[in-house]
C-alpha cells in the first residue's frame, strides 16, 4: 500500500447516512441528498438534490421520541423514491397510459410520485402484516387454551416469532440476484462512511480495509424496533389486559383490539428505538456490545462485501452530499436516464412546444443524430442509453437557446443531397426544391446555366448532379462561397464559382438562371423567428418592400440571358404579382405555386 493510501487523518464522526438503491447508493446529509449509481454503460451518475424542510418538521426532528418517528417516515418516502428514481436509470419501457395522460393533464398528478407514495403505503402495509399480524396469530395459536395476553411468556414468543420471520425474509430475499446486488451496494455504504470516520482517505482500495458493519444501520434499528416493542407490548398488554379489561370478547375481536393497540403504539415503539440507536451509535464502549451485537449479527445478512466498482458509486455519492451540505451554491443536479426512442421525441417535442419551436425539429433532431428513419421513430424497439440521450439533449439545449437545428447538426438534406451549413449560409428551405427541380425540367442538353445567390451551393448542386453538366454559380459573399465549393467536392458536383455581386462579375451568357435572392421586407427583419437570426442578414435583407434585387435582376438579367432564355427566381408570400409586373419587358413570365399553394416560384422568358 502507497504512502498516500497509509495516511490517516483525525477520527471524526458524521451525520450522512445512506441506503443501497438499484445499482446504486444514497447518502443523505442535513441539507441534501445525492444517489449515484452506475447505470447501462458502466458510468456513475449522481443525482443531487436539496432537502425541503419545512420549519415544522425542523421542531419535531429536535423532539425525542417524536424525531424517531419523524425520521422514520420520511426515509420511508425518500427512500422508495430514490429506489424508484435509480431504476429509471435503466429504463421505462412503458407508454403513459390515457389514464396517466389525463391525470398529468387534468388532475396535474405526477404518476411517478403517485407511484412512489402508492409502493410505500403498500411496503408499510406489507411489515405491518408480516411482523404485527402474522406474530400475533401464530402466537395465539400456540397459547389457544390458556392465552392470557399479558403474560410474559405469551409476549416474549410474539417477540421471537417476529425475529424469526424478518431472518426468513431476509433470507428469502437474498435468494434474488437483483437483492444480492442491493446487499452488496449496502456493504459499500457502510464501508464508505466508516472510511470517512476513520480519518482515511476515501478510495476504494482503503474502504475496502473497513467493516461493512455500522452503528447507524437501518438494519439494527428494526432488531431494535422488535426488542423494544417486546417490552412496550408486553406492559401495554399487561395493562390492558390486568387493570382495563378489554380483552373480554371472542378470540375474534380479541385478536382485532390487540391489533388495534399494537398499531397505535408503533410510533412510540419507533421513537424509542431510534433514541436507543443514537445512544448506543455515540459510544465505542465494549460494555455495550452484547447489547449491540444482535443487530450487527442481522447485519451479516443484509450486507455482503462490495466489489470495487460499488466502492466507487457509494464515494460518489458521499462526497456529493458531503460537498452540497458545505457548499450551498452548488446546484442540484438529475440522472440521465435511458428512454425509449418513442418517448424521448415525445417528451422533446414537449420541450419545443412549450418554446413555441416547431415540433417537427424534436423528430428530424432525433432522427438525424440516431439514424433511424423519422418514420420510424415511432415503432423502434431501440432503447437510447444514457450516453446517446446526453448527446441528443445537448443538440436540444441548443436549439431551445434559438440556434436552428441544421446548423447544430452541421448538414440537411437538399434535394437527395447533403449539404452542409452553417452561419455562414441560409439553410436551404423545401420549398426551394421547387426552384431546383423547374431548372432541372426546364434544362435542354448544351444549355448553359448560372445559379445567383449561390448561397451554400445548394440549388446549384442539385441541377449539375441531375443533369450531369457544369454550373457556374455566383455569390457576394467569399464566406459563403467556400462552404459552396466544399458542398460541391463533397457531392461531386462540376460547379465554378465566382465571388460576385450579383451580375457584377459575370460573363457570357446562359440559357437558365437560377436564383434566390434576399427577398424580406428590411423592417420585417426584426420580426422574423428567432432562428433565423442566427442566419446571415444580408441573404434575407430585400430591402424597404423586399424587392430590391428583383429590380435588379430585371434589369441586368436580359445582357446575360440567351434569347429564349428563362430567369427562374424564388419569392416571399405576396410577391409573386408585384414582380411579373416588374420583368414586364420580358417575352412573358409564369407563376408556380408551391405545395402549401403558396405563388413562389416566378419564370421569367427573355
Amino acid at each position: 500500500m502507497s504512502k498516500e493510501k497509509k495516511t490517516k487523518k483525525k477520527e471524526q464522526r458524521t451525520y450522512i447516512g445512506g441506503q443501497a438503491v438499484l445499482e446504486g447508493v444514497m447518502m443523505r446529509g442535513k441539507t441534501s441528498y445525492a444517489t449515484a449509481v452506475r447505470d447501462p454503460e458502466g458510468n456513475i451518475q449522481v443525482e443531487k438534490k436539496r432537502l425541503s424542510i419545512s420549519k415544522h418538521m425542523r421542531r419535531a426532528s429536535k423532539i425525542p421520541l417524536v424525531r424517531g418517528v419523524v425520521n422514520f417516515v420520511s426515509s420511508l418516502v425518500t427512500g422508495s423514491k430514490i429506489l424508484m428514481r435509480s431504476a429509471e436509470v435503466y429504463g421505462d419501457t412503458d407508454e403513459p397510459s390515457k389514464f396517466e395522460i389525463w391525470c398529468r393533464d387534468k388532475l396535474h398528478i405526477n404518476m411517478m410520485s403517485a407511484i412512489s407514495v402508492i409502493a410505500t403505503v403498500l411496503g408499510v402495509a406489507l411489515a405491518v402484516g408480516l411482523f404485527v399480524a402474522l406474530p400475533m396469530l401464530l402466537a395465539n395459536l400456540i397459547f389457544s387454551e390458556n392465552l392470557r395476553f399479558g403474560n410474559v411468556w405469551y409476549n416474549l414468543t410474539q417477540g421471537g416469532l417476529r425475529l424469526v420471520i424478518f431472518i426468513l425474509y431476509i433470507v428469502a430475499i437474498s435468494a434474488m440476484k437483483d437483492i444480492r446486488r442491493v446487499f452488496m451496494y449496502h456493504g459499500a455504504e457502510h464501508k464508505t462512511i466508516t472510511c470517512f470516520e476513520k480519518g482515511l482517505d476515501l478510495t476504494p482500495e482503503n474502504a475496502k480495509t473497513c467493516s461493512r458493519i455500522h452503528d447507524r444501520c437501518g438494519t439494527t434499528f428494526m432488531f431494535l424496533v422488535m426488542a423494544v416493542s417486546i417490552v412496550v407490548f408486553s406492559i401495554i398488554n399487561w395493562l390492558c389486559d390486568e387493570y382495563l379489561n378489554i380483552f373480554v370478547y371472542n378470540n375474534v375481536v380479541n385478536y382485532l383490539i390487540q391489533f388495534a393497540v399494537k398499531l397505535l403504539f408503533i410510533p412510540l415503539v419507533a421513537g424509542l428505538s431510534y433514541e436507543v440507536l443514537k445512544l448506543l451509535a455515540k459510544s465505542q464502549s465494549k460494555i455495550l456490545l452484547p447489547v449491540k451485537a444482535p443487530g450487527f449479527l442481522l447485519q451479516r445478512l443484509t450486507t455482503r462485501e462490495p466489489d470495487d466498482s460499488m466502492l466507487e458509486v457509494a464515494i460518489a455519492a458521499f462526497n456529493s452530499v458531503y460537498q452540497m451540505d458545505a457548499d450551498p451554491s452548488i446546484p442540484e443536479s438529475e440522472f440521465t436516464v435511458s428512454m425509449t426512442v418513442r418517448k424521448y421525441v415525445e417528451t422533446l417535442k414537449e420541450k419545443f412546444k412549450a418554446a413555441s419551436i416547431d415540433e417537427s425539429d424534436a423528430e428530424w433532431l432525433v432522427a438525424c443524430s440516431s439514424g433511424i428513419a423519422r418514420s420510424e421513430l415511432y415503432t423502434s424497439e431501440k432503447m437510447f442509453v444514457p450516453t446517446e440521450v446526453s448527446r441528443m439533449d445537448k443538440i436540444a439545449r441548443e436549439r431551445l437557446g434559438g440556434r436552428p437545428l441544421w446548423y447544430i447538426l452541421g448538414d440537411t438534406e437538399f434535394y437527395g443531397y447533403k449539404i452542409k451549413v452553417d452561419e455562414r449560409v441560409l439553410i436551404p428551405r423545401p420549398e426551394t426544391e421547387l426552384l431546383a427541380e423547374i431548372a432541372v425540367k426546364t434544362y435542354e442538353e448544351g444549355d448553359k446555366v448560372l445559379d445567383l445567390c449561390t448561397g451554400s451551393g445548394a440549388v446549384a448542386i442539385a441541377i449539375a448532379k441531375q443533369k450531369n453538366i457544369s454550373v457556374a454559380a455566383a455569390d457576394v459573399s467569399a464566406d459563403a462561397l467556400a462552404l459552396a465549393e466544399e458542398n460541391a467536392r463533397a457531392n461531386g458536383a462540376d460547379v465554378k464559382f465566382v465571388e460576385s455581386d450579383l451580375f457584377a462579375k459575370i460573363k457570357g451568357k446562359y440559357n437558365i438562371i437560377t436564383c434566390n435572392p434576399p427577398y424580406v421586407k428590411s423592417a420585417d427583419m426584426k420580426t422574423l423567428p428567432k432562428e433565423v437570426g442566427f442566419e446571415p442578414a444580408m441573404a434575407l435583407d430585400g430591402g424597404e418592400d423586399g424587392l430590391d434585387f428583383y429590380r435588379r435582376l430585371a434589369k441586368e438579367a436580359p445582357k446575360h440571358l440567351v434569347r429564349g432564355g428563362a430567369l427562374i427566381m424564388e419569392c416571399g408570400i405576396g410577391q409573386a404579382q408585384e414582380i411579373v409586373k416588374l420583368f414586364s419587358k420580358f417575352d412573358y413570365t409564369m407563376v408556380t405555386r408551391d405545395l402549401e399553394g403558396v405563388e413562389r416560384i416566378v419564370r421569367a422568358v427573355y
